[in-house]
């Protein structure tokens, strides 16, 4: 029989106790911080690093960073952890997560006995490269020093013996890459007997390098009533599959907190390079649009933003800058777009996506008027995901072709988990960009430029691109269709459902480019340093010497092949 051990070590903080925060509330919080949650008895979020009563050695250190606030997968990955729950947490590099772990961890083995000679470690971190296993051991080091906690880093590539004298000496943390951890357990230097908090870093990645063979059979070692933690990138099947096997009724923490904005400036990099270049940029609320538009001109972007609140003169006078193209950048709500009608506008993108299918097709009318060509580009996140049958039941009303991730993420809502996120990009013609994308999501991308983000060739993988001037859709082969009662023509604007397109083929003859990282893309300096001072001169860009195609993207799911000539 084991050994009991104690891993529920969390006490709610009377601030989080005290904070008038209903179960609304706090759903609301979680949306401004772009963070999803699933599972049952998840506790709620804090906001302060005195909140987690982490020892003082612990909140010393943090002092010390001078950190104003915990990251938001932090602020719920905290209380989960410390709950001795397990838990997927579905983050970027770069978003706390290593803090996320490891501070639960320092908790975790100062409740356990002190190790005896022989004994494993209590913590066993494991990760899919050496790089990333280094990186996890310097902050374990430097929490650890604190607390007097040693740890160990363990990887291939470098001698044994340093390795092997450090697990002998006793470490309560360890690092370790799956293969050379194996080969100390079958020669008997280590043992995972003591191990009561398992955490797999970058799961996704792991699987990806081959290692779910040597993932299960450390943790075949490992004691059934451990607690989990597992961090991924993405949530494929195949680490859902992977959850589902090593964790119990656990919870799922989808973070995203600045992602959408750092993809939003690498597209409007690419964007603001187009000799035609007005974007309108929609989000959800006005006080979104306030930030939204103060950071972007603060970093040198000609944006301007207009909402309800603005008086009927400064949003004339807005407009007026936008449609004479001295600010080609405008960010607006639903409200304000009402009868907005600007000629030659290029671009629309949907930072925040729509309550209804009816306001996503308003929004996307905005461009392509006049029997002229538009790109309408879309952020779909697991937030929207209510959303993602009706988005579906629009695309095929126009006869697009549609990710299989996004049906992923409608099926999910139906109730077998959690679906995927994606930057979701569509336009109105017959060019789609499937790829990689955080959470297991989607990326698509329409458009009538012959060229992708990363200058590649025209009708990628065999691809022909059908142009259909302004309308929405394009592969019906007739003009008969319409959504609703509204049949929308070029002549008022709006895109007309079922556009003809005399090519035929496999998935409408859409080309295949890059991920929602934009791939290859040239671009010159971040936060729009690259383009004039403000008001925005919107000159055409000098000529580019001829870039070599770059290679052809990698996809999570198989590329059809190529299209019939």
């Amino acid at each position: 029989e084991l050994p009991k051990f104690q891993k529920n070590f969390y006490q709610e903080h009377p601030d989080v106790t005290h904070r008038p925060l209903v179960r609304i509330e706090v759903e609301q919080y979680r949306r401004s911080k772009e963070v999803t949650v699933k599972g049952r008895d998840c506790p709620k979020p804090i906001v302060k690093f005195h909140e987690a009563a982490f020892p003082s050695y612990v909140m010393d250190v943090i002092v010390k960073q001078n950190w104003t606030e915990p990251t938001p997968i932090q602020s719920q990955g905290w209380p989960v952890a410390l709950s001795g729950k397990d838990m997927v947490g579905i983050a970027q590099t770069g978003s706390g997560k290593t803090l996320a772990y490891l501070l639960p961890a320092i908790v975790h083995i100062q409740h356990q006995p002190f190790l005896e000679h022989g004994d494993g470690p209590i913590c066993l971190v494991l990760a899919p490269t050496r790089e990333l296993a280094q990186q996890v051991q310097q902050v374990a080091a430097e929490y650890g020093r604190a607390s007097r906690l040693k740890s160990t880093c363990i990887y291939g590539g470098a001698p044994k013996g340093p390795q092997i004298r450090d697990l002998e000496r006793g470490v309560e943390i360890c690092i370790a890459t799956p293969g050379r951890l194996i080969d100390f357990l079958e020669c008997g230097k280590t043992n995972l007997r003591r191990c009561t908090y398992l955490v797999l870093d970058e799961a996704d990645r792991m699987l990806d390098m081959g290692f779910e063979p040597q993932i299960r059979k450390i943790v075949e070692q490992i004691r059934p009533d451990r607690q989990t933690l597992m961090w991924s990138a993405t949530w494929p099947k195949e680490v859902r599959q992977l959850a589902e096997d090593f964790l119990k009724d656990y919870i799922v923490d989808v973070c995203s907190d600045m992602e959408k904005e750092d993809k939003l400036i690498r597209l409007l990099e690419e964007i603001m390079s187009e000799k035609e270049n007005k974007t309108i940029i929609f989000v959800e609320t006005k006080r979104r649009c306030d930030e939204l538009t103060r950071r972007m001109r603060r970093d040198g972007w000609p944006a301007m933003g207009i909402h309800g609140d603005k008086s009927q003169q400064e949003r004339d006078w807005v407009l007026n800058e936008f449609r004479y193209g001295k600010a080609p950048i405008l960010i607006a709500t639903d409200v304000a777009s009402r009868g907005l009608d600007v000629e030659d506008v290029k671009f629309v993108i949907n930072y925040d996506y729509p309550n209804s299918s009816e306001d996503y097709i308003h929004r996307i009318g905005r461009t392509a008027r006049s029997q002229k060509t538009g790109t309408a580009y879309t952020f779909f996140t697991p937030n929207n995901m209510k959303q993602a049958s009706d988005l579906i039941s629009v695309l095929r009303e126009a006869n697009q072709a549609i990710n299989p991730k996004l049906i992923q993420m409608a099926e999910d809502r139906g109730g077998r988990g959690r679906g995927g996120r994606g930057g979701y990009k569509d336009d109105r013609r017959d060019r789609y960009g499937g790829g990689r994308s955080n959470f297991g999501g989607s990326s698509y991308r329409d458009r009538e430029s012959d060229r992708g983000f990363g200058g590649g060739p025209k009708n990628a993988f065999g691809g022909n691109k059908a142009q259909n001037g302004g309308n929405y859709g394009g592969n019906s082969g007739n003009s008969g269709g319409s959504y609703g009662n509204n049949n929308y023509n070029n002549s008022n604007g709006q895109g007309n459902f079922g556009a003809p397109a005399n090519q035929v083929g496999a998935f409408g003859n859409q080309s295949f480019q890059g991920p929602p990282q934009f791939g290859a893309m040239q671009r010159a300096t971040q936060n729009g340093m690259n383009h004039p001072p403000f008001p925005f001169n919107s000159q055409p860009p000098p000529p580019q010497a001829q870039q070599p195609p770059p290679p052809p993207p990698m996809v999570p799911y198989p590329m059809p092949p190529p299209f019939p000539q």
